[in-house]
């Protein structure tokens, strides 16, 4: 019996992952361990600890780490999670609906400079609302729960500021009048409620994020999948192996959600919803590997760039394993 690479993988409990850690769908050569926690806590104690051989990780930490010269992780571009950030946006009752450009000026409260759908919220608000980032203050702590501190040390751009308060909720300072708005991607508890105390900047984000990705091509990436670089140094194959098992994974998912016959997914219409989203977007609704996302990966970069999360531009080939670059044709 040939003797299989132990191999531990962290991520979140998501369906096109699901076959991969049930063992349905398997990494050619690797015996692979599979264990799931909420992403706050996957990139906590991964860019803290690096507890596992490889693990989903933030989009912006990963890429700040690549442009400040650390080369500790090494990525596939396998994106377990993506979505548009405009709904992301949040406001009181009784701010802007609708009219983001009232935020010029204003103070916007964020979990963290590097979140990456911060720096997608600032970025849209920035390139399509003249909200530039010098023009606002920029208030940091965490949405729901107060302590929250930067994961990452950030040098932040010329004429930008950000105050941490961490005796405070973004929630909290939302209500009580202290700020204009949050971006975060984890919802404020007053909007959850449902007690209309807050709500989304703009009022159809779905209309809007469609409108925005018709125009732009960008279908927003958060997170990536990044691999100790001991653990590739020592098989330089397994990036690709991997590569190939999540592209697998994915694809059995996605014959579910498309099911017509037995609807496999606990919501009305769901799979003519998603056969729409495939027709809206042409093709694959969810692509892994790097063309199909280079424009997405572009503006991110480029944006990430102007927010000083990364210190340095990056190309987007410099985000990922070499071997995961090319694929052989037959």
């Amino acid at each position: 019996m040939r003797q299989r690479v132990a191999i531990t993988l962290a991520c979140a409990d998501y369906d096109h992952v699901r076959d991969l850690a049930s063992g349905a769908v398997g990494v050619e050569g690797v015996s692979l361990t599979v264990v799931h926690h909420p992403v706050e806590e996957l990139f906590f104690r991964f860019a803290r600890h690096r507890e596992w051989d490889v693990s989903e990780l933030s989009l912006g930490k990963y890429s700040s780490l690549r442009a400040a010269g650390d080369e500790s992780l090494v990525a596939i571009p396998v994106f377990p999670s993506r979505a548009f950030r405009h709904s992301a946006i949040f406001i009181r009752s009784d701010g802007p609906i609708d009219a983001p450009e009232a935020l010029r000026g204003g103070r916007i409260g964020i979990p963290e400079w590097t979140v990456t759908a911060t720096v997608y919220g600032r970025g849209l608000l920035a390139a399509d609302h003249g909200v530039a980032i010098d023009g606002v203050s920029w208030i940091q702590a965490g949405t729901n729960e107060p302590g929250r501190i930067e994961g990452i040390s950030v040098e932040l751009p010329d004429g930008v500021t950000v105050t941490p308060r961490p005796d405070a909720t973004l929630n909290d300072l939302l209500i009580a009048g202290e700020i204009d708005a949050i971006i975060a991607p984890h919802p404020p508890r007053a909007f959850e409620d449902a007690s209309g105390r807050i709500v989304r900047l703009f009022s159809e984000p779905a209309r809007v994020e469609e409108d925005y990705f018709l125009r732009t091509g960008v279908f927003p990436i958060m997170h990536v999948v990044a691999i100790r670089q001991d653990v590739y140094e020592r098989h330089r194959w397994l990036a690709m192996n991997l590569l190939t098992a999540f592209e697998q994974a994915k694809a059995r998912s996605l014959e579910r959600v498309l099911d017509i016959n037995s609807p496999r997914m606990p919501v009305a219409w769901a799979p003519a919803h998603a056969q729409r989203v495939r027709e809206l977007m042409g093709g694959d609704i969810w692509p892994y590997g790097i063309e199909p996302n280079r424009t997405t990966l572009e503006t991110f970069l480029r944006w990430a760039h102007e927010q000083n999360v990364c210190t340095r531009a990056l190309e987007v080939e410099e985000l990922f394993a070499p071997e995961v670059r090319e694929a052989f044709r037959i």
